[in-house]
């Protein structure tokens, strides 16, 4: 059995949470990961038909999919319609409120500070996201929005789902525009 991390900070159900330190720890991944993923994904490639940036994501509560989201920004000339903030709409209009305390959220791409703001505003149980954001990764890479110690409200955290499928659209999509 391995050693557990002091510097990890467990959160409900014994899964890591964010702290300072680097990297984020390593997560085994259920197969249900893979598959809200592939949903997430599925909402990418709607982004990316509509010539946004292929980002999407899924609310789950009890087993099924309450909210759906891609990118719109461009679109709907909306700077904040970013599939999270669209998932996370969509589920609290299906749920009847602005709290998704008992709610995942499956997105490809690592959130942005606006979209890492709203998943804690929400209140969401868990997050789940397939690929780092190097440029404007509120979760790890860039910046740490989740999870701070002075929040009132910290969330699980898996990350590394599907992370070579969900990188390689965004890098196909980015690499199209030049």
């Amino acid at each position: 059995m391995s050693q557990i991390d002091p510097s990890v900070v467990l959160c409900g159900e014994g899964f890591p949470c964010l702290t300072t330190k680097d990297p984020l720890p390593a997560i085994v991944l259920s197969t249900n990961d893979e598959l809200w993923m592939q949903e997430a994904l599925s909402c990418a490639q709607r982004a990316l038909e509509a010539g946004e940036v292929p980002v999407g994501a899924v609310v789950i509560r009890g087993g099924k999919i309450v909210g759906r989201g891609w990118n719109r920004n461009i679109g709907d000339h909306d700077p904040a319609a970013h599939a999270e903030i669209l998932a996370l709409r969509e589920a609290g209009a299906f749920v009847g409120n602005h709290r998704l305390g008992d709610c995942e959220l499956f997105v490809t791409i690592e959130p942005c500070a606006m979209c890492a703001g709203a998943l804690i505003q929400a209140r969401i149980k868990g997050l789940i996201y397939g690929a780092d954001d190097p440029k404007a990764g509120a979760v790890h890479s860039v910046i740490r929005v989740l999870n701070h110690p002075q929040l009132n409200h910290h969330m699980e955290i898996r990350s590394g789902v599907l992370a070579g499928r969900c990188a390689e659209v965004v890098q196909v999509f980015f690499k199209s525009r030049r």
